[in-house]
């Protein structure tokens, strides 16, 4: 007994801050990423909405586009997305694997409807527009598995260990990580825009939104001592994570010429007032997590959870996503085709955590000084062109999307490093008059780096991942 109570504390001192699973700082950049999901036109043309209106999806980037539109319409949105994850994990000179894994998903990623009304009390504004709109803002879903050797051992010793001395497992084999996230943050929008003398748009927008999340992790850790005695550890680990939030957007079109416009657009943070996270990352016989030990010379198997049971936390919290400040221009060749260009401008330094009860300095002190260390202000931009032949229309687009990171390298507060995001868009559509069909493929891809043990000077495994996604709508004038 006094040797298990040894061990538990060995656990205790080396667990505290070890954790597989993404910790706040890192949700907290989860939780303000954006899939820039949309109608087909939308995605097609890589979200580059801001100078153009006309469409449902560009509420999401500027709601003064929707006095553009010249009728009330309806549109909805499915989407299919395949997502490749390549992991590469391991030190070379021992054993260095890379498994891809490969999952598809299909959404109802948008569905809104604008209403359009002439002005019947003043000519200069001779026309307003009322929005309402669904869309996935950010889709969770994936999975990945990682496996491979990288030397470095954290499960030792055998807690139920009856030899004297106890035997020391610290030659590593192998470790394996298996690793599923699920959810998604979702968004209503409702947005008013008008038009002044047919030249200036204004817009405002109040979105609302939905946060479902959660992670299922499991670290195998297979090590053997000096005489050939192995130990099988694992270790899984799981959050559940709901809340909800609201933002605002503001912002404004101005047509300088017939074939130029040009636009700005202001959205506020998100403020998630109620975050709430249930999970069994909580100390269990200095365990962070449910744990399973087996070894080799005995028939026994330590469990944390047989006299422990399976304990669980439940943390509230609050959240304060970066602004989006985004300006936009546009050219239109008359019926014949048009090219626009967003610029938009994230700072990922301003996002704050606080707790229920706490002010943020008292309760998540650390992750807002890693937000203010390790995080920067990000300039990304999009490019879309749509051409017209007759009825039919063909389109495109491109998009780069900075890292929030600083550095490349992972911190000891951070399981997961991202970096830079590249995509490309192409599709077309169909105008049978009353209603429309369109058509689009995305690409996009990231490198990251993701660490098994937090807290720990270990090389993390190496992620490829890349999403093709392919999305059809259909609009109907109301």
């Amino acid at each position: 007994m006094k040797r298990f109570f040894i061990l538990a504390s060995f656990f205790a001192t080396a667990f505290t801050s070890f954790s597989q699973s993404l910790g706040y700082q890192d949700l907290g950049i989860l939780f303000s990423q954006n899939d820039h999901n949309g109608s087909a036109r939308f995605t097609a043309m890589s979200g580059a909405f801001g100078a153009l209106g006309g469409d449902i999806s560009s509420i999401n980037v500027n709601p003064a586009g929707l006095s553009v539109f010249n009728n009330s319409m309806f549109t909805g949105s499915f989407n299919a997305r395949s997502s490749d994850i390549t992991s590469v994990y391991g030190n070379q000179s021992l054993n260095r694997t890379a498994v891809t894994t490969q999952d598809q998903f299909i959404n109802l990623s948008q569905a809104g409807a604008v209403l359009v009304f002439d002005s019947a009390h003043s000519s200069n504004w001779s026309k307003f527009a009322i929005g309402f709109n669904y869309r996935i803002t950010k889709d969770f879903n994936n999975s990945f598995l990682a496996e491979g050797n990288s030397g470095f051992t954290t499960f030792t010793n055998f807690p139920k260990d009856t030899n004297d001395p106890a035997l020391i497992y610290d030659f590593a084999d192998e470790q394996g990580y298996n690793n599923t996230y699920g959810g998604k943050l979702s968004e209503f929008n409702v947005a008013f825009s008008s038009v002044h003398q047919n030249k200036l748009h204004l817009g405002v927008s109040l979105n609302f939104y939905d946060l479902n999340f959660s992670q299922q992790s499991t670290l195998s850790e297979f090590n053997s001592d000096i005489d050939g005695n192995t130990l099988d550890a694992f270790l899984y680990q799981e959050n559940f994570t709901t809340g909800t939030g609201f933002s605002a957007n503001i912002g404004f079109i101005y047509k300088a010429h017939q074939n130029f416009r040009f636009g700005l657009s202001y959205k506020t943070p998100t403020y998630f007032t109620e975050i709430i996270e249930d999970s069994n990352i909580t100390e269990n016989e200095g365990l962070f997590g449910d744990a399973e030990i087996v070894v080799s010379d005995s028939n026994d198997t330590y469990r944390n959870t047989d006299l422990g049971g399976f304990p669980l936390q439940s943390v509230i919290y609050r959240f304060r996503t970066p602004s989006t400040l985004t300006a936009s221009t546009a050219f239109i060749f008359g019926k014949n085709g048009l090219l626009s260009f967003d610029y938009n401008n994230k700072n990922f330094q301003r996002m704050r955590l606080s707790g229920d009860d706490f002010s943020p300095d008292e309760s998540f002190s650390n992750e807002n000084q890693f937000f203010q260390n390790n995080l920067k202000n990000t300039h990304n931009f999009n490019i879309g062109t749509e051409w017209r032949f007759d009825r039919f229309s063909v389109r495109g687009g491109y998009s780069f999307e900075q890292t929030p990171h600083t550095t490349s390298g992972l911190t000891n507060n951070s399981i997961t490093n991202f970096g830079d995001i590249e995509g490309y868009s192409l599709g077309g559509g169909y105008n049978f008059g009353n209603f429309k069909l369109d058509f689009a493929y995305s690409n996009n891809n990231r490198t990251a780096a993701h660490s098994f043990y937090s807290g720990f000077n270990n090389s993390a495994a190496n992620l490829t991942i890349d999403n093709s996604i392919f999305t059809a709508s259909v609009s109907l004038s109301l």
